[in-house]
């Protein structure tokens, strides 16, 4: 992390929002930084993340996008979540399309605020689980669809968006053998995190001389964004996850925020909390965080 980013002041953080998570998180995430939600399936990882994208509309003036990585078709329910916690009709982008230069650089009408990448039904593919041919076979598929996830995340970085959520990561032994990994390997290093120009000649390839200057117009400042990545996990407890060790290519190790939610006992009732278990370069509880889903998504008690 640079200097300047372990000293912004709260203003300049993310909010979460939630403000009693974000005085926890000393004001709230910090720009430019990945922040990890890790827990089980139905823990509330998705209304946390849809809620961090939604406080983009006061803080930024603009809500953040949501980039679906579930493989089996069975996608999270992101368009019914959105609408029932914060009253907002994400628009889905095409799995398969590359958008043209009219609609990169254009001034008429929002661009899509939601991308389901895989459109695959099937069992779960890692580099372990299929034949060599079949792997890269769909490999090559996946590869097609990077036009699509680039100009989707390039289109609304350069109209103002400046949050990303990117959920449905499947529990996997080894992050090194799974696809979704390799994926967002990819989207983190060559997308949120390299400079626009370049992104951009990643998408026109040959034509990026013809419409450099429409580049230029459109500069955004990849340091401004901030990414939560949800991270479902095989252990369901709290404790299990405080408890969990790092393997090679755990991008737990990697992130600048990691927050576990997972059940909690108490007494004879089980229950639901969060730990903040890391958060570089600012001040963070150490406290245990009980929470509750309600109808507008999680809220600490």
């Amino acid at each position: 992390m640079s200097a300047a980013e372990g000293t912004r002041t709260t203003a300049e953080r993310l909010s979460t929002g939630d403000p009693a998570l974000d005085k926890h998180l000393g004001g709230g995430l910090l720009p430019g930084t990945l922040t990890l939600l890790v827990g089980a399936t139905g823990i509330g990882k998705t209304q946390l993340g849809l809620r961090f994208a939604d406080a983009g509309r006061s803080q930024e003036g603009r809500r953040g996008i949501v980039f679906d990585m579930t493989q089996r078709g069975d996608a999270q329910g992101h368009v019914a979540y959105a609408e029932k916690l914060c009253d907002w009709q994400l628009r889905p982008a095409a799995a398969n399309s590359r958008p043209g230069a009219a609609e990169l650089f254009g001034a008429a009408g929002q661009p899509p605020d939601y991308l389901h990448v895989f459109d695959y039904r099937g069992p779960k593919f890692d580099t372990g689980s299929h034949a060599f041919d079949e792997y890269h076979t769909w490999r090559q598929e996946l590869v097609a669809k990077l036009d699509t996830a680039i100009a989707f995340f390039y289109v609304n970085f350069a109209r103002g968006t400046r949050r990303v959520v990117i959920d449905g990561i499947d529990p996997t032994h080894e992050p090194s053998e799974s696809i979704q990994f390799a994926l967002f390997e990819y989207v983190y290093q060559q997308i949120l995190r390299k400079e626009c120009d370049w992104v951009a000649r990643d998408l026109l390839r040959h034509e990026y001389r013809r419409y450099e200057r429409d580049v230029a117009a459109m500069r955004y400042e990849h340091r401004e964004i901030g990414c939560a990545m949800l991270y479902t996990s095989s252990e369901t407890m709290l404790d299990a996850l405080v408890e969990r060790p790092l393997v090679p290519g755990d991008w737990l190790a990697n992130a600048n925020t990691v927050i576990y939610l997972g059940r909690v006992r108490d007494g004879n009732r089980v229950g639901r909390a969060l730990h903040i278990a890391k958060h570089r370069g600012s001040y963070a509880t150490d406290e245990i965080l009980p929470y509750e889903i309600t109808d507008r998504g999680l809220r600490l008690l």
